[in-house]
């Protein structure tokens, strides 16, 4: 089967006018929570934002220096999506076939237009993984979910520009109760700054995740924009299977991006030195790397997943309620 689903957000409902047979979006659709699909993005959300962190930070505790090789591996498992995408387009073609012999179907649904605002969107992705990487290599993980934590305000700020996204007291009220949990958290952090680690580079890395946040706050909203538009085209429907598409033309942009980087920097021939002196092995070097890209991998797919099925705003709300730091420490200040 074409892997295409239900969009439910008010926005995808009136992009529905444009034709798309697959998209059926009437009174009796099933609220977000009840649909399978989500659920199954909001869960890869938790498996990237949990994991992603905690295994960058043991990689670098462990003797991992290379902040470009961990730049590429947010981005490098894009190749996850192929299998989905090729069952997609067989299923895509076969339906096509039955219905009109002349006509072949096409081998991507993005227009030129889509492809061009994902690869600009891609290349701001490798500078934010970059700067998140960065400043990963110096803070620890409790004080880069802090940070991080930041985005949902400024996506709050950006998609109010953007996109004229109306905002409800309910979504006010998530954006304050989450941005305040962390400036508590901030409070309560006192002399966090690694053993090793220069008071000027702590303040770089921190410097680099709070730019890191500030331009995924801004690309969230322009993901959604980029949808919108290319929905607003006649005959131009958004489907899931496009938004799997978008996510691996991003991956694809930004691991280009952190090649480069890592050409430049000749990382790729200091890989194999690094794997043997790394204190887990060279095994639980490279389980860590693979591991490491599948769980950003999660992330970037439920995010976008989010995104189509939400909004921008509900991808930011719930990205930021899935951090186990922010969990565990909003419950310690309130006890």
């Amino acid at each position: 089967m074409e892997i295409e689903a239900t969009p439910l957000s008010p926005q995808q409902q009136a992009y529905n006018d444009g034709g798309g047979s697959d998209q059926r979006v009437g009174a009796g659709a099933k609220p977000l929570y009840r649909n399978p699909v989500v659920v199954v993005n909001f869960l890869l959300m938790a498996v990237g934002t949990v994991c992603g962190p905690l295994l960058f930070r043991a990689y670098f505790l462990h003797g991992g220096t290379r902040k470009w090789l961990t730049c590429l591996l947010q981005t490098a498992a894009w190749p996850l999506l192929l299998p989905p995408l090729c069952v997609s387009f067989f299923s895509r073609r076969r339906r096509q076939r039955e219905e009109s012999a002349t006509e072949a179907a096409p081998l991507s649904l993005m227009s030129g237009t889509l492809l061009a605002a994902t690869v600009a969107i891609g290349l701001v992705i490798g500078l934010i993984d970059f700067l998140y990487a960065y400043g990963l290599a110096y803070l620890p993980v409790s004080t880069t979910s802090i940070l991080v934590s930041t985005q949902l305000a400024f996506t709050a700020v950006f998609v109010l520009v953007v996109v004229r996204h109306r905002f409800t007291t309910f979504s006010v009220n998530a954006v304050v109760l989450i941005v305040v949990g962390a400036a508590m958290l901030g409070l309560n952090g006192g002399g966090d700054r690694p053993a090793g680690v220069s008071r000027a580079q702590y303040y770089a890395g921190f410097a680099m995740t709070l730019g890191s946040a500030a331009l995924y706050g801004l690309v969230l909203p322009l993901m959604e924009l980029s949808q919108a538009q290319h929905a607003a085209r006649a005959g131009a429907a958004v489907t899931y299977t496009l938004v799997l598409e978008i996510q691996m033309v991003i991956g694809i942009t930004a691991t280009a991006f952190s090649a480069v980087g890592m050409l430049v920097n000749r990382e790729f021939h200091e890989i194999p030195d690094e794997a043997r002196r790394f204190d887990l092995g060279e095994a639980g070097y490279y389980f860590m790397l693979v591991s490491s890209a599948t769980a950003f991998q999660c992330l970037f797919v439920g995010t976008i997943g989010a995104i189509f099925y939400g909004s921008a705003l509900l991808a930011g709300v719930v990205m930021m309620l899935k951090g186990r730091e922010r969990f565990g420490g909003i419950i310690r200040c309130i006890a």
